[in-house]
């Protein structure tokens, strides 16, 4: 996968060496010249990474990260400046920086931290999916134990919520009555009763209200969840 890094610096010398460099390790590079012009470019690009210069015309590094950070962006960012004390350092990182590194610098210096935040971030992306379970426009949350589909709430019980877990796990697959008993219920053995099916006809009316059947009967073995029938 192509990492993309957006750079804001002033020194057109600088942004030579870093979006070369850079793009001979395979990265994506956009660069701009001022603050103002990087706030924009941030807030409405899809970037993996920022790299900012603290001084810069139009906005200061700082207040523009801070900005970034007030609209609840999390793209991990560089600061980079030629302000390197102890207490620039913590400025950099209290206005939202996730690293800061101080000018002159070397590359591999910079590409390793570009690195280690990059790593960072793609194992929190992995722990929230772990935690979260997709299926077209139904979502899971795992940890919270809700569901919404197309952005609408679900509430369902608990018995409802392990049923729908369930399937989600197996999203696609057909999942016959038995594994359901096994799984949710914990029953080694068919009771002859209908409560899978009760369950089921309960489950997909909460999820269909509005919205295209998500919960598919297969006839004569089971069901099967998928946003498509």
């Amino acid at each position: 996968m192509t990492h993309h890094i957006l750079i804001v610096e002033d020194d057109a010398a600088a942004v030579d060496f870093v979006a070369q460099g850079l793009a001979d390790a395979g990265f994506a590079i956009e660069a701009c010249a001022d603050g103002s012009t990087g706030l924009v470019r941030a807030a409405e690009g899809d970037f993996d990474l920022w790299i900012f210069d603290r001084m810069l015309p139009g906005m200061d590094g700082l207040s523009m990260l801070g900005a970034l950070r007030e609209q609840g962006l999390r793209t991990p960012a560089i600061m980079l400046s030629a302000l390197g004390t102890v207490d620039d350092k913590v400025g950099g990182l209290a206005a939202g920086a996730d690293d800061y590194l101080a000018k002159p610098f070397s590359f591999a210096e910079l590409r390793a931290r570009i690195a280690a935040l990059l790593r960072r971030a793609d194992r929190a992306e992995a722990d929230a999916k772990a935690t979260r379970i997709v299926v077209g426009d139904l979502e899971i949350d795992l940890l919270s134990r809700t569901v919404a589909r197309a952005g609408r709430a679900v509430p369902l019980v608990a018995r409802e919520f392990h049923l729908l877990e369930y399937l989600a796990r197996h999203a696609g697959e057909v999942v016959t009555r038995t594994m359901m008993l096994e799984h949710v219920w914990n029953c080694r053995f068919d009771p002859g009763s209908n409560v899978v099916d009760v369950h089921i006809g309960r489950l997909r009316r909460k999820l269909e209200e509005g919205e295209a059947p998500i919960l598919h009967t297969v006839r004569g073995a089971g069901y099967r969840l998928a946003a498509e029938g």
